[in-house]
């Protein structure tokens, strides 16, 4: 469930790579290791505050002390490694940096708020790690990947593709006494940045050539190989729903890999991909396969007719018009595939 939303691995995700490598490492390296160095990394504001430890702001903020929390938060990046393959790294890197600081300003108003309404201290009990980025990330995540129903359970209740996700994160929500304020705070600055408001995602912004030299120096050392084109054989209940379930797995793999092999094509040669040419509807090729003795068919079959709905849900997701059309007619209107399509290159 952990990749219904795009193709497993880290491939085309440099940057999420980084994040889970590097703070986990380091979480366990202090937890294991070097447990008495763990004081320079706790989330105090009261010392930023009246101390003015502007560092404790900066470590505070980036390595977990507990190693659940590195855990869930390790698992939760991963699965948003998504948006880093759809927007670029820059951009994702910019959400991340835009959500980080706003969370910090929203930190201090939280427990500000909470110490002149309630008389309660919480400035010195904050769980430390890059939590706030990764609860930002549950509101691009809620916008603009479609929910894509996987079974039903009670009967109006459905276990979806998102459900997994929106579980891990209430665990980490609940998984310390004050991490809600956190969370909010998290939640509260990616809408801020993901709906633009006030024009902060153009002044909390990776710059270009920060972007470029972190792409030459950090990018080759984090990067990963593109994931083989191995499925799963099917596991039916029957011979014909296994057999079915294989065609479909090869229907998928053979779509993924011609598909990029064009996109390489057309980054070399320019011009546009012709999808119709490219992947013949994937009902057409099951038939040929499973009825012996029919003779192939000579000419493709015209571009099946799309819905405008399903049309429209990919456009939400922010992508053109001729692209969800080429991708619903290339799937058979398979909303999922189109979706993954898309998603991956």
């Amino acid at each position: 469930m952990f990749t219904s939303t795009g193709s497993s691995g880290l491939y085309k995700a440099p940057l999420s790579k980084s994040l889970l490598l590097v703070p986990s490492a380091l979480s366990l390296l202090l937890a294991l290791l070097l447990p008495h160095c763990q004081k320079f990394f706790v989330y105090d504001l009261q010392a930023v505050k009246n101390d003015l430890q502007i560092w404790r702001l900066i470590c505070g903020r980036l390595i977990c002390l507990d190693l659940k929390d590195t855990f869930c938060s390790s698992l939760l990046i991963y699965n948003f490694r998504i948006f880093e393959r759809r927007y670029g790294s820059r951009k994702f890197a910019s959400f991340l940096l835009g959500s980080w600081v706003l969370s910090a300003l929203f930190d201090f108003i939280l427990v500000e708020a909470m110490q002149y309404s309630f008389g309660i201290a919480a400035a010195s009990n904050l769980p430390s790690g890059f939590l706030a980025p990764v609860f930002a990330l549950f509101v691009p995540f809620y916008c603009s990947i479609p929910r894509v129903q996987v079974a039903q359970i009670l009967g109006p209740l459905s276990i979806t593709n998102k459900t997994l996700i929106y579980i891990l994160g209430l665990q980490l929500f609940t998984s310390g006494s004050y991490i809600w304020i956190v969370a909010i705070s998290g939640l509260i600055s990616g809408l801020c940045y993901d709906s633009k408001m006030f024009q902060v995602h153009q002044v909390l912004c990776v710059p270009s050539w920060m972007a470029q030299f972190f792409s030459w120096t950090l990018e080759p050392i984090f990067s990963s190989s593109e994931p083989s084109s191995e499925a799963r054989v099917g596991m039916g209940a029957t011979v014909d729903i296994q057999r079915q379930q294989r065609m479909e797995q090869l229907d998928r793999q053979l779509m993924l890999s011609q598909f990029a092999q064009a996109r390489r094509q057309r980054q070399q040669q320019g011009g546009m991909i012709n999808w119709n040419r490219l992947f013949p509807p994937l009902r057409q090729r099951r038939n040929i396969n499973y009825q012996d003795g029919r003779q192939s068919e000579q000419q493709a079959s015209p571009p099946l007719e799309v819905s405008e709905e399903q049309v429209a849900r990919l456009m939400e997701m922010g992508f053109s018009r001729g692209d969800a059309l080429e991708a619903l007619r290339a799937s058979n209107n398979d909303l999922n595939v189109a979706t993954n399509f898309l998603l991956q290159h």
